[in-house]
């Protein structure tokens, strides 16, 4: 039995096209020499090129560069309405959509609140209303769900949540019913993890390698990425360090298996509170304490004293989990998110790197996130259109 061929014209006629088209995506509109150019082309196989993709719909006229005396270029750029791909951030408050089309921008937003009361089986239906509320030119060819759990790869089922957390997630074989649902293909991913490929491909961690993102807010999760590929672990739950035994804490034995134990219980958002009023530092939540902190912190006097005493007992907090993700994974780079470091800025993250160099032989840098509005929303487009563009793009040449 014989094995492909290879080198052969339909092949390297789509390894052309979808360096063509990577080429538009990546510079913008170009002239038929300038993708010659780029590709390696000879000028009859790009004006092939340029004919074939204009004829699947990928790419359009952008009218025509003057060059020489007398002479003219026609440009070329992607057809944005090609494929759109669609992303959705869950939580128990409500849903957020956005649309974008190929080339990546946003051409729809929706925010829909959750109900207090909420009927059961509703699911899809208010997915599909999220969707519908952002007005997508098109029916989206791929939708990227953020949810504050985890898809168990081996069970089909959402795990690494309680069932009051998450209501009317817990179908058998979810992804295929929500895909069914959507009338879409779509995936179902982690929500820190969503927040990590933003961060690699926008924030702190563009320079790739092995990184760890904590996200420590309401709850603590973390998500790991090794050689640049995200982890996810045997039943999807790589990252779960809220659940992670931590000294001082009670365990899942204690509090019960979703209950708030372990890393969580002296890290998250209501700990973080407490800690802060035992130090006689006020807010209306642990954001508005953490940055009241941080305030009194820079004066002088008591209160400072306190204050700067206080987010140092964060930081060593904090620093206690990550001194054994970081024993377990040595990663090159930690980045901090969450309301609880993001609040606290530069200072928070300086006291939290120097606990964790105090407590670890490795001294990986620590950062905070830099990627701006959602970041669940912006890695789940992300994730969305690299599908899309895989798609699209290898769809010019059938056998």
């Amino acid at each position: 039995m014989s094995g492909p061929v290879p080198g052969t014209p339909s092949l390297l006629r789509a390894i052309n096209d979808r360096a063509a088209l990577q080429a538009l995506l990546d510079r913008g509109p170009l002239t038929r020499p300038e993708i010659g150019a780029l590709t390696g082309l000879s000028k009859p196989t790009a004006s092939q090129l340029l004919a074939r993709l204009q004829e699947a719909g990928l790419v359009v006229l952008d009218g025509v560069r003057e060059g020489l005396p007398g002479r003219t270029a026609e440009v070329y750029r992607i057809n944005p309405a090609a494929a759109y791909a669609g992303a959705l951030d869950v939580t128990p408050d409500r849903i957020e959509a956005r649309i974008a089309d190929l080339t990546g921008t946003v051409v729809g937003e929706h925010t829909l609140p959750t109900p207090r009361r909420r009927p059961a089986g509703e699911l899809v239906d208010r997915l599909n209303a999220a969707l519908a509320g952002a007005n997508p030119p098109d029916k989206p060819r791929r939708v990227v769900i953020g949810v504050q759990a985890a898809v168990d790869p081996g069970t089909g089922r959402l795990g690494y949540a309680a069932a009051k957390d998450v209501p009317g997630w817990q179908l058998p074989d979810l992804v295929p019913t929500l895909s069914a649902g959507l009338g879409v293909p779509v995936d179902v991913e982690n929500n820190v993890n969503l927040v990590a490929l933003a961060e690699q491909a926008h924030g702190a961690a563009r320079d790739g390698g092995d990184f760890v993102l904590l996200w420590a807010d309401e709850g603590i999760g973390s998500a790991v990425v090794l050689g640049g590929r995200l982890h996810r672990g045997a039943t999807g739950g790589a990252g779960e360090v809220g659940y992670m035994p931590t000294p001082g804490a009670p365990t899942a034995r204690e509090a019960g298996r979703y209950a708030s134990h372990g890393y969580q219980a002296l890290t998250g958002g209501p700990a973080v509170l407490k800690l802060l009023r035992s130090y006689g530092v006020r807010g209306g939540d642990f954001r508005q304490a953490v940055a009241a902190a941080v305030r009194l912190a820079e004066g002088s006097g008591q209160r400072a004293d306190d204050a700067r005493a206080g987010l140092r007992d964060i930081a060593a907090r904090l620093a206690v989990g990550l001194a054994a993700i970081t024993s377990v994974l040595d990663p090159a780079l930690i980045v901090l998110t969450g309301g609880v470091v993001l609040s606290g800025g530069e200072t928070l993250r300086e006291l939290v790197e120097h606990e964790l160099h105090a407590l670890t032989i490795p001294r990986p840098r620590v950062r905070l996130s830099t990627v701006e509005g959602n970041p669940v929303l912006a890695g789940a487009l992300d994730q969305a259109l690299g599908t899309v563009r895989e798609e699209v793009f290898g769809s010019t040449v059938r056998p």
